[in-house]
């Protein structure tokens, strides 16, 4: 095999992991519109670690993950998650991405919201030949002088 096949047999390989990943973080949106934790079970691996926008400060494991879930599902009626400029970085065995994240949607209580945009983080690993996430982090930017979260920001 020549120098140049090879670049090329690992380029072609990286497009279509990013291809793969991209399609991996999707079945997060999928999951959040049909409020399907078994789905979203799919996306994680099972010693993933969080960093959410609300406390405490890391859910760990599969199962603290899927509880932020359910909780956001529990004041949603319906529930809308947007990514936007989802820029990926692809290794052999890790990966990187990050964009920009909102939840939107209709209250229970029958009010429709807009949501806030928050900036999205996702690593992943690839575990027996599938990508799963093994560290995400939702953040909002931080007012230093408030002390307080800046929630209307826009892409």
């Amino acid at each position: 095999m020549t120098a140049e096949s090879t670049t090329q047999s690992t380029t072609t390989a990286r497009q279509e992991d990013e291809a793969d990943i991209r399609r991996h973080i999707g079945k997060i949106v999928d999951g959040l519109a049909s409020k399907d934790l078994d789905f979203l079970r799919s996306v994680y691996s099972p010693d993933v670690v969080s960093f959410d926008v609300e406390p405490p400060l890391q859910h760990v494991g599969l199962e603290a993950k899927l509880k932020n879930w359910e909780r956001a599902f529990g004041v949603f009626d319906e529930l809308n998650y947007e990514l936007r400029d989802l820029d990926v970085t692809v290794g052999d065995d890790v990966a990187f991405c990050h964009g920009f994240g909102r939840i939107s949607g209709t209250l229970n209580n029958g009010a429709a919201t807009d949501g806030m945009w928050v900036r999205a983080t996702f690593c992943l690993r690839k575990i027996d030949g599938s990508w799963l996430i093994v560290h995400d982090q939702a953040s909002v930017p931080l007012d230093p002088a408030s002390g307080r979260g800046v929630t209307d920001l826009q892409p």
